[in-house]
């Protein structure tokens, strides 16, 4: 018992130094704001290149550029969530008042609903990818494509086991929020 009295104050410490430490978490989300950054840009390069050319596109090219947007909008909107997710999770509540920008599924999404949000979005991103190989057949090639399909398949089968192992853990009863 003397030998815990001892140990309470060092544990103390230990656990204060432990608790603080999710802090080291914020660089990797504001990494992750300098990447979304870098998609708006990358989007912006897209619409800017793109608009002089519209009349001229054939129906696959304009179908390829939209898809591809899409995949940047996809891509954005998943690192949104993991920024807002990931640190309303690991870091801190993100207090904004009673503002009514705040969206609904904030302070919602628990770490198992952010990870198959973010499988589910790779599924739809590297679906886009087959999308765009299929139409521009020509340029990837057969065997660009069967990898690029046999690939999906791979996140679409992980994303399944994902959300099978989910789904039996909440089933009993250990689902953590």
């Amino acid at each position: 018992m003397k030998v815990r009295k001892k140990l309470a104050p060092i544990e103390k410490i230990l656990e204060k130094t432990v608790f603080v430490s999710r802090w080291l978490l914020v660089p990797f989300y504001l990494g992750l704001v300098l990447a979304l950054f870098g998609l708006v840009v990358q989007f912006g390069i897209k619409l800017y290149t793109t608009i002089p050319h519209i009349i001229d596109m054939s129906q696959t090219e304009a179908i390829l550029v939209t898809v591809a947007m899409i995949d940047m909008s996809l891509t954005g909107n998943l690192v949104v969530m993991v920024i807002f997710a990931g640190y309303e999770n690991f870091v801190s509540k993100i207090d904004l008042g009673e503002s009514a920008e705040r969206p609904d599924w904030m302070g919602t999404i628990t770490f198992s609903d952010m990870k198959l949000k973010l499988m589910a979005s790779i599924v739809a991103i590297s679906a886009i990818h087959v999308l765009e190989a299929f139409m521009d057949l020509d340029r990837w090639g057969t065997e660009k494509l069967a990898w690029l399909v046999g690939i999906h398949m791979v996140f679409i089968v992980s994303a399944l086991l994902m959300a099978w192992m989910e789904k039996i853990n909440h089933d009993d009863g250990k689902h953590a929020k």
